[in-house]
């Protein structure tokens, strides 16, 4: 009995408990619905994970190897996030000017994002059950699951319709959301399909619902935007009652040039196809199709043909009708950096500096040194914190546009990589390779984009009123020093481990844990001279920073996408 409870609550799932509880011990009375809902969540993931374990429906796709499921990590991360930041904004609702707007659209992005995970969920689950039906392996333990996950579904729509019935006082638009939910659990379920088969090996289950419910959450609100200004039934009431109000300009900047360049691998296909065939008409004598002396060099002419007119003319044009917002995004990113010169270029260069120096070094010690790759990619962390730190204490604005235009970058850079691009293409792909490990691949590589967006994911989610100063900092002090810290130390003086299979010591762990409580304590000072308002409170903070530091310890999952949204949640609380 103690065997098979300890192999049922294993290391990360554990942590992953303790982490929700302490959201659900947070929520206010006004959120009981939410909180019943992340419950089922947890659940069903629990419950998805646990049947997955030894079965066939799993190897249906190629995850990523060496990780676990990651279902129950997977699907409660951005879910509970999305319910921190609601917990946050009900306590400070009694002390600011919060519209009822930007609570209603942070409630709805909070249903989108649950609904989405529950729907993965119920896909597993049917996956499961058909597998095991299939193969003659179907046991006791597949039907019992089926049958809790009917109820659990159930239970779910019910919480779900009894929370939106509370929210709105007409019964279509009840109903009207409930669609909407229901059409955005159905694109994830079909994403993540599209991830996990289209970059096999990249991702395990949880990584790509965690990457597919983001990706749905972030372009509904594009979507709802689109439908309102292209039909004409679509009211701007209903476009509030979705959940989406207006944004800040760098948002809708940003917003608009992430639709571009992820509609630009299909628009570079289509024009490609057009090109090749249309050459082929002319000259029929030319095997086009298999490839000329020329076909490289041509589409990449096409290639960078196709990315100039997505982001000069298509994108403005859509920011133009849509976002009604009349200024090309590079004349208005250009006036943006220009309003403050001195401290925005004198940024700018020493970012430029820090990179240079940095890349050039670590690119040499890669190559002609004996240093293990975890501890050189660790030292890009430190580079993150040098990098970001300023920025976000004294310019935090031009930081949100910054990290946006380095996401943007990235990906340029990743589909040059992919689709040898040339000239670009040989050389970004050998030096990328310089800084892979395990979790990438030859498709994709995903530690800068993750690293990336562990830091500006928190900093973006804390815009708008905010009464936690640490909240922004999450990803920067949660892999910039403790994850580096419990790496260096765990990897040189590192001997009590964890557990029997993990590589996670005990003195890492520690040391990380350590250091962000240390950075904190330094940096909560410094925020008060800015004129910051602290009201972080040392055991919520000490609360936070362990969890952090354990599930880092034990998770196999990518901890550069999960350890800063688990640490922001746990911020806000």
């Amino acid at each position: 009995m103690a065997a098979g409870a300890a192999e049922l609550f294993n290391g990360e799932r554990a942590v992953v408990l303790l982490f929700v509880s302490r959201v659900l011990f947070s929520v206010p009375h006004s959120l009981l619905y939410e909180a019943l809902a992340l419950f089922l969540l947890v659940a069903g993931g629990l419950l998805v994970e646990i049947s997955a374990e030894g079965s066939t429906a799993s190897h249906r796709f190629k995850t990523r190897p060496g990780a676990s499921s990651g279902i129950l990590l997977g699907t409660v991360t951005l879910p509970a996030a999305m319910l921190s930041r609601l917990i946050q904004l009900s306590r400070v609702l009694p002390e600011n000017d919060v519209t009822s707007e930007e609570v209603e659209g942070l409630n709805m992005q909070y249903w989108i994002a649950s609904a989405s995970c529950f729907g993965v969920l119920i896909f597993f689950c049917l996956a499961l059950y058909c597998s095991a039906k299939n193969t003659g392996s179907f046991q006791l333990r597949s039907s019992e699951a089926l049958k809790y996950g009917l109820l659990q579904t159930v239970l779910y729509v019910a919480v779900c319709s009894l929370s939106l019935t509370t929210k709105s006082d007409s019964g279509s638009l009840i109903l009207i959301k409930l669609l909407w939910l229901i059409c955005h659990a159905l694109a994830t379920v079909v994403l993540i399909q599209h991830i996990l088969l289209t970059f096999p090996s990249c991702a395990s289950l949880g990584e790509a619902l965690l990457v597919s419910s983001g990706l749905v959450l972030y372009f509904s609100d594009m979507l709802a935007h689109t439908l309102t200004k292209t039909f004409m039934f679509v009211t701007l009431r209903t476009l509030k009652f979705v959940g989406y109000g207006t944004h800040s300009e760098i948002a809708t900047v940003i917003q608009g040039v992430m639709l571009g360049l992820f509609l630009l691998p299909a628009f570079y296909k289509i024009v490609l196809r057009g090109w090749f065939h249309l050459k082929k008409l002319r000259k029929p004598e030319a095997s086009i199709a298999n490839g000329g002396p020329h076909s490289a060099v041509e589409s990449s002419i096409i290639f960078y043909a196709s990315l100039s007119v997505m982001l000069t003319i298509l994108i403005p044009i859509w920011m133009c009708v849509v976002q009604d917002f009349y200024v090309h995004p590079i004349k208005w990113v250009l006036t943006f950096v220009f309003t403050d010169p001195l401290k925005r270029l004198a940024l700018c260069l020493y970012w430029i500096c820090v990179i240079c120096a940095s890349v050039l070094r670590f690119y040499n010690i890669s190559k002609h040194s004996k240093i293990e790759r975890i501890l050189l990619r660790k030292y890009y962390h430190l580079v993150a914190v040098l990098m970001f730190l300023p920025a976000l204490l004294f310019q935090p604005t031009f930081l949100d546009l910054a990290f946006g235009a380095a996401f943007a970058v990235f990906l340029i850079l990743e589909m040059i990589r992919v689709w040898k691009i040339w000239p670009l293409g040989d050389i970004v792909h050998q030096f990328m390779n310089a800084f892979t490990d395990h979790r990438d691949s030859e498709i994709l590589i995903v530690s800068h984009f993750s690293l990336l967006l562990g830091c500006a994911l928190p900093k973006w989610m804390s815009s708008g009123l905010n009464d936690r100063p640490l909240a922004p900092f999450a990803g920067i002090l949660s892999l910039g020093i403790g994850d580096t810290m419990a790496s260096v130390v765990g990897h040189k003086y590192g001997v009590l481990r964890w557990s029997k299979t993990g590589k996670k010591t005990i003195e890492g762990t520690a040391a990380g844990i350590t250091s962000v409580l240390a950075a904190c304590s330094i940096l909560l000072p410094l925020l008060a001279s800015t004129g910051y308002v602290l009201s972080q409170h040392w055991l919520s903070l000490l609360m936070a920073v362990t969890v952090s530091g354990l599930l880092e310890a034990y998770t196999a999952q990518l901890d550069n996408a999960f350890i800063p949204l688990v640490f922001y949640s746990l911020l806000c609380l």
